[in-house]
């Protein structure tokens, strides 16, 4: 029996309507750009697994690192107890991080990151006996799969079951270029409510959304809007950190930072899951109280890993050697070569590129969105192509490890025309 037969018998995937979907690759090794399938067949990992990998598979170093860990300390509690990877990575955070951020609480994925941020948010004001309930949130925005993160993402086919469960967050339009003035002027409307807890955003650009971006100028004026009413900014850079806009972290391109960063994917260069959400001094000053009610009650069993922990370290480590930026503005710049080739193509409503990725939007008879039918050719044409890109409906994406070389990259692009002109055909 195959492993993916043996898969079809015991697992249930994620974001897979099982019924219809073809059996699942099986992979059995990983390296560098690479993925190695059981029968052999070499693929280029186009979106970094899910955008967590950023230094390439089977890192040595990562590898050395994680491996020393687990040999000296796998796993401690964290209530009460502490350790040198949790505190080191804690500290090395900081000195990456904007100059405001005062605390890290650790979690273990990007959902997790942004339901502690949200708790932060609520419970600031709860200690202070203010009653403050409701939370901006752009349109179109993705912030994960917790009942938190659904409620402040966009109403769409992710949480449309648990609809009536998800608490009200008020929605305003992305300041995408043209759209700046509408988006500017509903934010100052909803701040007009003096219930206002917090306003979430993926800076400077949507993931799942569909990559879909904004400029850091309209971002600056929004926080400082937020800022003259004293509400809460939360930066979702689960997607965005370690390099993914060409900056270390989005917020590097803000004037005005958020008051609290939540991350995750490329955190452990892709290795072991980990969340992060660090946070102002002001919000950490709140919860230091004699009353124990005013404390933070939130935890994970595997908070502050060490194991975990150890592999973020390693990941910084290879982050403070020239190479990892070098790596990024070369992609930065191959992207921005093909995208001045490409933009004009008759199949595109836009090409957009930030940093280290470059999006195509595909014209298409159907609405714009994660179930367009065009998903599944698209898919399987790479694949065919031995390129792994999952694409977001009817938007192509490419967002790789760093470590990809140029002759993958112009294969890559080579493809995307190749499937773009096809489309003409038909």
């Amino acid at each position: 029996m195959t492993i993916q037969e043996r898969d079809k018998n015991v697992v249930w995937h994620p974001f897979t309507q099982i019924k219809t979907a073809p059996l699942p690759i099986a992979i059995v090794k990983g390296e560098g750009a690479y993925f190695y399938d059981d029968k052999g067949k070499r693929y280029i990992d186009g979106i970094a697994s899910w955008w967590v990998n950023v230094h390439g598979h089977a890192h040595p170093y990562l590898a050395k690192k994680v491996s020393e860990q687990l040999q000296t300390l796998e796993h401690a509690i964290f209530s009460g107890f502490t350790h040198e990877p949790a505190v080191r990575l804690a500290e090395r955070l900081l000195q990456r991080l904007p100059q405001n951020q005062s605390k890290i609480f650790y979690s273990d994925n990007g959902s997790t990151a942004v339901e502690v941020a949200l708790k932060m948010a609520f419970q600031y004001w709860s200690n202070q006996g203010i009653s403050k309930t409701k939370i901006i949130a752009f349109e179109n925005g993705y912030h994960g799969d917790t009942f938190g993160g659904m409620s402040v993402g966009a109403r769409n086919a992710f949480n449309l079951p648990f609809s009536k469960l998800l608490f009200d967050v008020i929605h305003i339009p992305v300041p995408t270029k043209g759209n700046e003035e509408e988006s500017l002027k509903a934010l100052q409307t909803v701040l007009k409510q003096d219930d206002i807890a917090a306003f979430i955003f993926e800076p400077l650009i949507q993931g799942a959304g569909g990559m879909v971006m904004y400029s850091a100028e309209s971002l600056n004026k929004m926080i400082e809007q937020c800022r003259a009413k004293n509400i809460i900014t939360i930066a979702d850079e689960v997607m965005t950190g370690f390099g993914r806009t060409g900056k270390f972290f989005a917020n590097d391109f803000l004037k005005n930072k958020a008051d609290v960063i939540c991350l995750s994917k490329g955190l452990t260069g892709g290795v072991m899951p980990l969340g992060v959400t660090s946070c102002a001094k002001f919000i950490y000053d709140a919860f230091l109280s004699d009353d124990k009610m005013k404390t933070f009650f939130h935890g994970h069993s595997y908070t502050a890993n060490p194991t975990a922990c150890s592999a973020a370290l390693a990941s910084l480590d290879l982050f403070d050697e020239p190479e990892a930026f070098e790596n990024i503005k070369r992609i930065e710049k191959k992207h921005a070569g093909f995208l001045q080739k490409i933009k004009s193509h008759k199949t595109l409503v836009e090409a957009r590129q930030l940093g280290t990725i470059i999006a195509f939007e595909i014209k298409t008879k159907e609405e714009t969105s994660y179930l367009n039918s065009l998903a599944e050719k698209i898919s399987n044409f790479f694949i065919e192509k031995g390129i792994i890109l999952r694409p977001l409906g009817n938007i192509v994406y490419v967002l790789p490890p760093y470590c990809i070389k140029d002759e993958d990259l112009d294969y890559i692009y080579d493809s995307v025309e190749e499937f773009l002109d096809k489309l003409i055909e038909e």
